[in-house]
């Protein structure tokens, strides 16, 4: 009961200025309590003093069995999403979750997962879950079947969100065509992957669609083969997002990306199939400005954007042991790819997001495959 004591406390301080009463809402584990902190004058029993304040916690239980069924939205893909949960399974507000998936791109998955509060908490949790998952990489030519487990433990910190977690991964790759590249064909098998992993994430935005204010940093490294398996690499990810609001509802996001992996060997393109890089990075501005004229303000007219972006990155594979490792580092400044472009959004509710933009490319490598004009996506956070 710490976390409502806190929230009924913080009350008490707002009242001391002549408020009649405040209400808080908090829900969890499928149950939902409202916190009613009430004027003084009332108050009965020991101790209560002349400005003494009833504090009424209304308990409404969640129920225990529940099941689902839902579609969700990823980038440039949609699933069907079935699923089931049970809570409170030993009464120390655990959770149990059964869920299938299926995708628009023949993408399969489902796992099973448990997770509960740590020290009586509800901010720190531990998550355990086994899954299974399989989908095809058209532009890789490749399929990939992965079966593992993970636990993760997640709690805050002085200034963020820190996630501690270890992986095992099974996974299989197999060639998509007969066409599939040498490359390819080489990863092509089973592998174990046993890895370590931290993650750190601060976010302040306002929402996670569409925002106007605030900003996120997720930090994430990856240590793998150090716990077994037969899959070795260090693996650094980061991403930085800055929203602000200008004038006349227009707003601007700043976005950064970038990834670096090291001791796993692959190419950029080759036979028409896309095997990525070792590092890589890319970073965005976007303007986005509401219908001109506004039609429908306060109502649907809320759900469109206009949009006007610019796009730059660039990837390459580094070696981390070469002593002249800040000029390999040189090669992400060299020959950069860079885009812009505008279009319309249409924002689905906090869930995702549609967009048709016309782009055009303005710098590209001849490895690059390049499209220009409409183009049309689905998904939930873009560069």
């Amino acid at each position: 009961m710490s976390n409502f004591e806190e929230k009924a406390s913080s009350s008490s301080t707002f009242l001391g200025y002549g408020f009649p009463f405040t209400v808080v809402n908090y829900s969890t584990s499928g149950s939902y309590v409202s916190v009613l902190t009430w004027r003084w004058g009332n108050c009965f029993g020991p101790g209560v003093g002349k400005d003494g304040l009833d504090v009424i916690f209304k308990v409404k239980e969640g129920r225990r069995y529940s099941a689902s069924a839902h579609t969700a939205i990823g980038n440039n893909e949609g699933s069907l999403v079935l699923g089931g949960k049970v809570g409170n399974v030993f009464g120390r507000a655990e959770r149990l979750s059964l869920e299938y998936s299926r995708g628009s791109r023949q993408s399969t998955g489902y796992n099973l997962t448990f997770s509960k509060p740590i020290f009586n908490e509800l901010s720190k949790r531990l998550t355990v879950q086994g899954f299974k998952s399989s989908g095809e990489y058209l532009l890789s030519s490749f399929r990939e079947i992965g079966r593992g487990a993970y636990v993760d433990y997640t709690f805050p910190g002085p200034l963020g969100l820190q996630s501690l977690r270890w992986e095992g991964v099974w996974r299989e790759l197999s060639c998509l065509t007969r066409a599939s590249s040498f490359p390819v064909r080489e990863q092509c098998g089973h592998s174990l992957k046993s890895s370590l992993k931290h993650i750190f994430a601060r976010d302040t935005r306002d929402e996670p669609v569409c925002p106007s204010r605030g900003y996120l940093v997720k930090l994430s490294q990856e240590f793998a083969g150090y716990t077994g398996g037969d899959v070795k690499f260090v693996k650094g990810e980061g991403e930085l997002q800055l929203n602000q609001y200008l004038f006349w509802d227009i707003v601007s996001i700043n976005q950064a990306i970038f990834e670096m992996l090291y001791n796993i060997s692959i190419m950029v393109l080759f036979s028409g199939n896309f095997l990525g890089a070792e590092s890589y990075w890319a970073a965005g501005v976007h303007l986005y400005s509401p219908l001109p004229f506004n039609p429908g303000k306060g109502r649907w007219g809320d759900l469109f954007r206009m949009h006007a972006f610019a796009n730059a990155g660039n990837l390459c594979n580094v070696n981390l042991d070469n002593p002249n490792f800040p000029d390999q580092l040189r090669k992400l400044q060299e020959n950069v790819r860079w885009s812009y472009g505008a279009g319309m959004l249409l924002r689905i509710g906090r869930v995702a997001r549609f967009e048709l933009n016309y782009c055009i490319p303005k710098a590209a490598q001849p490895t690059d495959s390049i499209v220009s004009g409409l183009q049309f996506r689905v998904g939930v956070s873009f560069l």
